[in-house]
Order: C-alpha cells, then structure tokens, then sequence
C-alpha cells in the first residue's frame, strides 16, 4: 500500500495514475497549498490575493453547505471530490470517520495539511471509478461534482450510473447530498455566464455534447435521483449560490419579503440584464423560487 502521513490525516495512493487530472492553474494551487501548509492566516492570505479559485478554495463561508445535512457523531460519510479540504474539516467535527475521494494529489495534499489534526479523515487519491470500496456509508456527499460525471464515469450514461453506483455504497437509510447549480437558476436569465463554461445562457440554451460539464432543472435532477433508486429528495436553496451560502432556504422554509439576496458574482464578469434584486423579491414566498434558485442541496435517502 502506497500511503503518505500528514499530520493524523493518511492519504492513500494506491489508485493514483501519476498526475492530476486537472488543476485551476498551477500557479494558483501551488498559492493555496503554501498558505495551508504553511498554516498561514486565512484572512490575511485572502486580502493578499483573492483570485476567485482561491477564495473559492479558502473561504469559510464553504462550510456553511453542510449546516443542513443530517450527519451524526456516529455516521462513517464518504466524500467524493473533496478537492483541498474546504468542507472535509466541518464535517469530520461532526462524524464518526470521514473517507475522501480526490483525483488531484495537490488537492489531496492541501487537504492533508488544512485539516492534518483530525484522526478521523483518510483521503484516497484516484479515480472513483477506479475505487473498490470495501464497505458502506452511511452519509455521501457530492459538493460541486455531479456535474462533471461525464468526464470521470467512462459509460454511455455517466450521470444515472454514477449516482446508481453511489446508491449502492450507501447503507439502508443512508443519505446522499448532492449540491449543484440549477441549469434556470436566476442569476443565468439575468445575464451571468454559466459557470463552467463562461458562457450566458449556455445551460439554459441547452448544453452541447463537447461541453465538459451540465447542470440540470430541479426536474431533472429529481429524475435523475429517483432513476437510480432513491426513495425520496428534500431539496435547499443556497444563496447567491452553493459555493459561497449566505442563507439557505428549504422547501418549508422559503424567503419572505423582506429577503435581500447577495448578488455580487465573484468568479465571472456578468452581463445586467434585469434588476435581479425587484426579481428575488417579487418571487419571496412562491413555489416559483424553487425553481429559479441559482444552486441547489439535495437531500436524496436509501429506502430502509
């Protein structure tokens, strides 16, 4: 077994081909490991370069998408894409052990040295694909990764047989979390690029096959999830998105009139179509917002 101790965190290259799969730039990882392995001041790291890849990777508003997930001292969750470790520490204060699943040595490294004092976190470096999992869980999370499936699941229908294979690594009652943005999110029709491709419109104009990633309408995903043999979905709407939550709302708990939405968009120059905060606030309390939220975080149960 070919593993690296860093800290009380064991990293796991048995599955590891020998390079990272991908990168936001060599320049800015390399940033971002030297600030968590050197331990530096989070905030004072953030006034110095705050590049939207490392306030992405660095904020600690990153944890907040974990508030509403039903994780106990007692739960053994599995990580898929934990990247440098934004959220993995939050959730090891809540759980029994946590495994993560990275492609990228770098982000598993940053990952080690950022949360190196918990003794209950083991990172394996590979493919999920490539993985054999020698046991269940009873929490998985998939943070900012459902929608690159297509170009880490090697099948002609990556989507339904990534989350088919999750469903069968969980535990009877086990819950899936899976966090995305909404394909008709609002932020999109009021003019900002999509996210993964830097296009306006493009996810709701329809994704072409070369594109390396999709998001999906609340139907869809429900669809999807149910494909695979989920019982039942619960979603939360994080705002202005999943990735920096401010607020999140529920399905039975929606904001009211007095909600005034943060709309600065920190990765991608926008273009103002609309007056996007008149548009949140005629929305305030109807139906119509769950399917307009920019992201989603959806709570998806294995039948007992």
């Amino acid at each position: 077994m070919k593993t690296e101790k860093i800290g009380k965190v064991l990293i796991n290259y048995d599955n590891y081909k020998g390079s990272d799969a991908y990168n936001e730039g060599d320049d800015v990882e390399e940033r971002i490991l030297e600030v968590l392995k050197t331990g530096q001041n989070i905030t004072e790291a953030l006034l110095q370069d705050s590049r939207w890849p490392i306030l992405y990777q660095l904020s600690p508003r990153r944890e907040c998408i974990i508030e509403p997930m039903d994780i106990r001292k007692s739960d053994n969750v599995l990580e898929i894409g934990a990247g440098m470790g934004a959220v993995t520490g939050a959730i090891a204060k809540r759980c029994n052990s946590v495994e993560c699943i990275e492609l990228s040595k770098r982000r598993s490294l940053a990952n080690a040295y950022r949360n190196q004092g918990y003794d209950n976190i083991q990172i394996v470096v590979g493919n999920f694909q490539d993985i054999t999992f020698q046991h269940q869980y009873d929490v998985i999370t998939l943070i900012g990764v459902l929608e690159y499936a297509q170009s880490y699941i090697r099948t002609e229908n990556p989507y339904q047989d990534f989350l088919k294979k999750i469903y069968g690594l969980l535990k009877e009652g086990g819950r899936l979390y899976i966090a995305i943005e909404n394909k008709l999110g609002l932020k999109y029709f009021a003019g900002c690029m999509e996210d993964h491709i830097g296009i306006p419109f493009a996810g709701i104009e329809g994704y072409s096959e070369k594109d390396r990633a999709r998001t999906f309408t609340k139907s869809e995903l429900t669809a999807l999830i149910l494909d695979a043999g989920f019982c039942s979905t619960y979603y939360y709407y994080p705002f202005p998105d999943y990735k920096l939550p401010r607020e999140i709302f529920s399905d039975d708990f929606l904001p009211n009139e007095s909600f005034v939405p943060e709309l600065q968009n920190y990765d991608m120059d926008k273009i103002s179509v609309f007056n996007e905060r008149k548009a949140y606030q005629s929305l305030s309390g109807l139906e119509e917002i769950k399917t307009l939220s920019n992201s989603f975080l959806v709570e998806a149960i294995r039948e007992s």
